[in-house]
């Protein structure tokens, strides 16, 4: 059931994204994970466009925030005022307060700013001058950062970084694929057309039996293995936390199930980790001078790590 809903949502985002199959399939594991997702790329690659059209395939509300150096807190999670017919104070909701959130540059706001989505990310809920709030679920933040243009940015604190399941580039199309958005954007935008293919209440249902998935004990001591070999290799100075190990064992559940099967394998672990554990690590300065970059060492790190295999 799960791998049907997902080639529903996955066919009808293609109708507007093409190709990038593989990112697809990546927003729909972040998506059953209950996880968010840090696209960086450079602009006008789609990232907005992918973020929008899954909202729709998902039937879920969708809100837009432009991050900018003068964005206030209170413009993400809201205000209360006081509202002079009634002579009372009344909560005015922010953008956060829907269940897919783009956040468009997100690096080009201050840190303060930046932290009001701590809360939010991690626990699912919001507080506005001392009062609770629950966020709807689903709840995804889609966040957008230009990994070249570094004037006028604030990098993201580790915590917030360490909030995003997943890092995402969604890359340049090939010439083929280039060719076709021309052709499909030619006289109107087929996002305008897109409809829902499912609804919030079925895709909690489907969390929930993402949860379900089968991890064999060999399986779940390899993601283990592969997360603590972060904390000691001498290329890295800040290996993955706790946090991380439970993301890689949730997208993994996430991606069997996406692909029909109720069970986990060490391949579906060995294909995330470097999406997972990359943003998440913070290399050595001798190393960076080397040349070296985190995903190349995610990667050889797991393939020195021997995979379990059916006894």
């Amino acid at each position: 059931m799960i791998a049907e809903v997902a080639a529903q949502i996955r066919e009808n985002i293609k109708r507007v994204i093409v190709g990038k199959d593989d990112i697809i399939d990546l927003m729909m594991v972040a998506v059953l994970s209950e996880g968010h997702v840090l696209l960086e790329d450079v602009p006008g690659t789609g990232k907005t466009t992918l973020a929008k059209s899954m909202a729709v395939s998902l039937g879920c509300t969708f809100r837009r925030i432009q991050f900018t150096p003068d964005l206030l807190p209170s413009d993400v999670t809201g205000i209360n005022y006081f509202n002079q017919k009634t002579q009372a104070f009344e909560f005015r909701p922010g953008p956060i307060l829907s269940q897919v959130v783009l956040a468009d540059e997100i690096n080009r706001a201050t840190p303060r700013t930046q932290s009001a989505l701590l809360e939010a990310m991690q626990e699912r809920q919001m507080t506005v001058d001392g009062e609770t709030r629950l966020l709807p679920r689903p709840f995804l933040v889609m966040a957008t950062q230009n990994p070249i243009e570094l004037e006028g940015t604030f990098p993201l604190p580790e915590a917030q970084v360490d909030r995003f399941l997943l890092r995402v580039a969604i890359g340049y199309p090939d010439e083929d694929e280039e060719n076709r958005i021309l052709l499909r954007f030619r006289t109107d935008d087929p996002l305008a057309d897109l409809e829902p293919v499912t609804d919030p209440d079925s895709i909690l249902d489907l969390i929930q039996r993402v949860r379900a998935i089968h991890v064999a004990e060999e399986v779940q001591n390899y993601i283990v293995d592969i997360a603590r070999k972060t904390r000691t290799h001498h290329e890295i100075d800040l290996g993955a936390s706790p946090r991380a190990t439970l993301a890689l064992y949730r997208t993994s559940q996430a991606r069997a199930a996406i692909h029909g099967r109720d069970f986990v394998l060490p391949d579906d672990v060995k294909y995330l980790a470097p999406f997972v554990l990359t943003h998440r690590i913070q290399i050595s300065p001798q190393t960076r001078l080397r040349g070296r970059r985190p995903e190349e060492i995610v990667i050889d790190l797991v393939n020195t790590i021997p995979v379990p295999v059916e006894s």
